[in-house]
């Protein structure tokens, strides 16, 4: 009788992933740019640069978020579809603050922006679990990234609380909690590949920042 070999599985979490990769995460989360948004030094070619690119970059990830949709266990539809409604409502706002120093959104993707858009729509072709681990790295990086300098003036308080609010920490925590569920017992090459999606996102979140500080 032929015996097949047992599949190999593993059991991945995110804290699992920001525990073995505390540097890495670090970097992706703290920068100069968001220190100097505290400190109230950032110069304006600079914000305004995070800014337009950064609506750019919303454009890509709302449709990120819709391709995620359409492979979601039924579940998990209720986080996903609420966050849909609030990337309509944040491009909204994107649009507002943008009118706000007269830039023009019809920009052009700069080269960082362009290869994290394009790392986005390439997780279409990966499994939910890689996919929910990457949606959930996204986001808290920058619930991270913009809590972590502590109180910020204005005008980049308003910033700083729209994805450092609780609101917001909640909904990071249930698309933990979500990508956590489709970990657990997932194959090793499945997990190795969550693992690499958070690699990346970090890298490209770092980047992002540095993008804009460098203009």
């Amino acid at each position: 009788m032929l015996i097949l070999p047992k599949k190999l599985e593993m059991s991945l979490t995110c804290n699992q992933l920001l525990h073995k990769h505390t540097q890495v995460w670090r970097e992706a989360t703290v920068h100069p740019f968001l220190e100097q948004c505290k400190l109230g030094t950032i110069q304006p070619e600079q914000f305004n640069t995070w800014l337009l690119q950064d609506y750019l970059f919303v454009v890509d990830f709302t449709r990120m978020v819709g391709r995620l949709l359409a492979v979601a266990p039924l579940q998990h539809f209720d986080v996903i579809v609420g966050g849909l409604s609030a990337l309509q409502e944040e491009l909204n706002w994107f649009e507002a603050k943008a009118a706000e120093r007269s830039l023009a959104l019809d920009a052009h993707k700069q080269l960082t922006c362009q290869i994290y858009c394009d790392f986005m729509y390439s997780l279409a072709t990966m499994p939910y679990p890689v996919q929910a681990t990457a949606f959930w790295a996204i986001e808290f990086a920058y619930n991270q990234g913009w809590q972590l300098p502590g109180t910020m003036p204005e005008p980049y308080a308003e910033f700083a609380f729209r994805w450092g609010n609780p609101s917001f920490t909640e909904y990071v925590q249930l698309l933990e909690q979500q990508a956590d569920q489709v970990l657990q017992n997932t194959s090793v090459t499945i997990g190795h590949q969550a693992e690499e999606a958070f690699l990346k996102v970090a890298k490209l979140e770092k980047d992002f920042w540095q993008m804009a500080f460098n203009c």
